[in-house]
């Protein structure tokens, strides 16, 4: 029964009825109207959280030690041989080998290559019997150098091989949507009883016991890991590829451990999308919380990619688990060599230790006093309501803002001196020498002074004809400029207190006008602003006091006075706030900060758009602000790739595949192409794949549309033309464009 519009109750479908009751049997869950039995765990319709001391009823529930000073989540203690996962100990930073497990002496290689370059613990596939048979020999072997890093058996499909590798390495993961469940399909089950589906709990825990019991008696640990795109037909039925199915899947195994007093496990809720990611792990913290449970977590973006792309998509995701204390240990999953992965892994462990260090609560602690619990509710991804003004997107040929998230690109008056060089920075395609948008041009140009040299103005007048928008400071703007650069032209005010200023003056600019915050401002200025023409605010907390917080309470106060514009985060660092702890000054390691700062807030809803201001070219800074937005899964301006790390499973050379895919096919806004080594990784990892790459047998490869194999068998040397074919043949294929290639516009 649920309740009807307007009082009383209505039934729901019975077999619904029956499906709810028996699962709920089966989990210990109750209806959230009946009190709570001691010992039986309580839950809510609407979540899989309840709401416990921190939050108000209705916020969302506590899903870390606090929201508004960071402070690391408190765990037990898991051993892993002699490698200590827990938040008493350092961040335990790992990766996984890509060799074959059955080739022991290539696999000893590359394990010593890992731990040279810091790796705390290894993972290898061992998908069947005689990998596992070989699990002792390379414990040997390393035993036998002097190494003892501890070793992780990755397992899918098969128990059996889960026991025999117990006895050799110190730590087993089970993925619970295929540990014991064997289907490789998509196929929706229909439960007609509740004996169907308590059947199969049962046999879970038939398979899972054995384990369970050897690694008690071993010693040994484990991670139940689950992957947001190889849930189980089962869970699937129930919850669909959700974050609260991947929650209940893990709960499920975990409850069989403890049923039997096993409690040296971690758990892990992957996804390729770092979004879903985050929230799968806020929901599972917060589910800990809820049952007094305090089991480690292990971080990671599955399928991230590689170079700047899985780098970023990472560091979004475990970066804003460990900016709010979440997280004991974690891998870097690039498509790359695994030793690759341990430099990327320790700069973002080391972050996140900044982010809880007392330095880092001190920063939070400056920031005025707010609840957003209501405001920002981590169950669910709630994007801001934000309207664009006419002002600054036309709807036509300007805009200053995009709907789907704006980069803003800081200029200087020299850039402005070599317009070709400036043009291909921005993004920009060129015909006849003239610019004109392309789908990654920046939005709009910001400089801190309007020149006066008549050659760097025509610049600015061509980039305004192009359609971006001209960001100055007001101060600067005078009549000339706002004839010369017309609707183009957007007046950025330094501080509320300067934009009030200019509202009570008698005369007033006729350029669009903007505002700068801090997020330190009183809640009278945000109501103030809301009830303002106000075109859009670049959001900028003082150095001094934490970005993080101080931009969660302006986005509170910003949501309670009903406020619409758009916000804009002005990312900038100097010389010594890009570089990362103990690191030299580096592009691929400030994609790490800029992805956790930004992504932090971005995962959750928070802001329209970035303005990145770093000691680096524009060039880069505007690929990376895109990669930001896209990796936030907000504008995408190229193919989205998911692409496994690769493994012992693998079927074909995945680097390479890659690359050659990327190269071909990188042009494809709003495609998403899966690149996957094996089955396993393979289409029930594809969940938000448009087409997928899968290997299927050695030298051939089998394509999906969706999560449908539409070709079987094609061979390697041919696969990557099919790919193409396949995205052709569903008309989401279009051809690269290049400079040259369009009218000019007007001077």
């Amino acid at each position: 029964l649920e309740e009807a519009p307007g009082g009383g109750e209505k039934m729901r479908p019975l077999r619904v009825v029956a499906l709810v009751a028996a699962w709920s049997a089966a989990a210990g869950f109750q209806h959230a109207s009946t009190p709570a039995r001691r010992g039986v765990r309580a839950t809510t319709v609407e979540e899989v959280v309840s709401v416990p001391e921190e939050a108000s009823a209705g916020g969302g529930g506590k899903y870390c030690e606090s929201r508004y000073v960071p402070a690391r989540r408190p765990t037990g203690t898991v051993s892993a041989g002699p490698v200590k996962i827990g938040s008493s100990w350092p961040i335990v930073c790992q990766t996984m080998s890509t060799t074959d497990t059955r080739d022991v002496e290539a696999s000893v290689e590359q394990i010593a290559k890992c731990v040279e370059q810091g790796a705390d613990m290894v993972r290898l596939t061992v998908q069947g019997l005689n990998e596992a048979k070989k699990a002792a020999e390379i414990r040997a072997a390393l035993d036998s150098r002097g190494m003892e890093v501890p070793l992780v058996a990755d397992i899918h499909f098969h128990p059996k091989a889960a026991l025999l590798v117990a006895d050799a390495f110190e730590k087993i993961r089970v993925n619970p949507g295929n540990f014991a469940d064997g289907r490789k399909t998509f196929e929706e089950i229909d439960y007609e009883s509740a004996e169907e589906f308590e059947a199969e709990r049962a046999y879970i825990e038939e398979l899972f016991t054995p384990l369970v019991l050897k690694c008690k008696e071993l010693g040994r640990a484990m991670r139940i890991g689950t992957n947001h795109g190889s849930l189980s037909a089962r869970i699937m039925s129930f919850y669909g590829d959700s974050p609260k199915g991947m929650v209940e899947s893990a709960i499920e195994f975990a409850d069989i451990c403890r049923k039997h007093d096993y409690h040296n496990f971690v758990f892990s809720m992957k996804a390729s999308n770092p979004v879903v990611m985050v929230q799968a792990y806020r929901l599972l913290a917060a589910k800990q919380y809820e049952l007094g449970w305090d089991y480690p977590l292990h971080l990671g973006v599955t399928e991230a990619g590689e170079g700047e792309d899985g780098r970023m998509k990472s560091a979004i995701g475990i970066g804003a688990l460990l900016a709010d204390g979440l997280g004991d240990t974690i891998r870097v999953s690039l498509t790359e060599d695994p030793e690759f992965e341990l430099e990327p892994c320790r700069t973002l462990a080391s972050l996140g230790d900044e982010a809880v260090s007392d330095a880092g609560r001190a920063r939070a602690a400056k920031v005025p006093a707010f609840d957003d619990s209501e405001t920002r509710r981590f169950t669910e991804l709630i994007k801001r309501d934000v309207a664009l003004s006419p002002a600054v997107n036309d709807g036509a040929e300007f805009a200053a803002l995009h709907r789907d998230g704006s980069v803003l690109t800081a200029v200087t008056l020299e850039q402005l001196e070599d317009e070709q060089t400036l043009y291909q920075q921005l993004g920009c395609l060129t015909a006849v020498g003239m610019p004109f948008r392309d789908v990654a041009t920046s939005d709009s140009v910001v400089l801190a002074e309007l020149p006066t040299d008549a050659k760097q103005r025509r610049v600015l007048k061509r980039l305004a004809s192009a359609g971006l928008g001209i960001v100055a400071p007001a101060a600067a703007i005078d009549e000339a400029s706002t004839e010369d650069f017309g609707k183009a032209l957007i007046a950025l005010e330094p501080s509320t207190e300067a934009f009030f200023a200019e509202l009570d003056e008698t005369t007033t600019t006729t350029a669009t006008r903007a505002v700068t915050l801090t997020g330190l401002e009183s809640e009278a200025d945000y109501e103030r602003l809301a009830a303002t023409d106000v075109a859009f605010a670049v959001l900028d907390p003082p150095s001094d006091v934490s970005r993080l917080h101080a931009s969660r309470r302006a986005f509170h106060l910003l949501k309670t006075a009903a406020a619409r514009f758009p916000v804009i985060h002005r990312l900038k660092y100097d010389a010594a706030s890009a570089t990362c702890p103990g690191k030299p000054l580096r592009k691929d390691l400030f994609i790490l900060k800029l992805g956790m700062d930004g992504g932090s807030l971005l995962c959750d809803g928070l802001g329209d758009g970035v303005l990145v201001d770093a000691p680096f070219d524009t060039d880069f800074l505007r690929s990376a602000s895109f990669g930001l937005l896209q990796g936030s899964r907000m504008r995408n301006v190229k193919t989205e790739f998911v692409s496994c790390p690769s493994c012992g499973r693998t079927l074909f050379d995945l680097q390479e595949v890659t690359q050659q895919i990327s190269e071909r096919t990188g042009h494809l806004p709003g495609v998403t192409i899966a690149i996957m080594g094996c089955i396993v990784n393979g289409p029930g990892e594809m969940a938000d794949a448009d087409f997928g790459y899968v290997g299927g047998a050695p030298g051939k490869v089998d394509l999906y549309y969706g999560k449908e194999v539409v070709k079987k068998g094609v061979p390697n040397e041919v696969a990557c033309d099919e790919l193409i074919q396949l995205i052709k043949d569903y008309d989401r294929w279009v051809d690269p464009k290049t400079d040259e290639a369009a009218e000019p516009v007007a001077a």
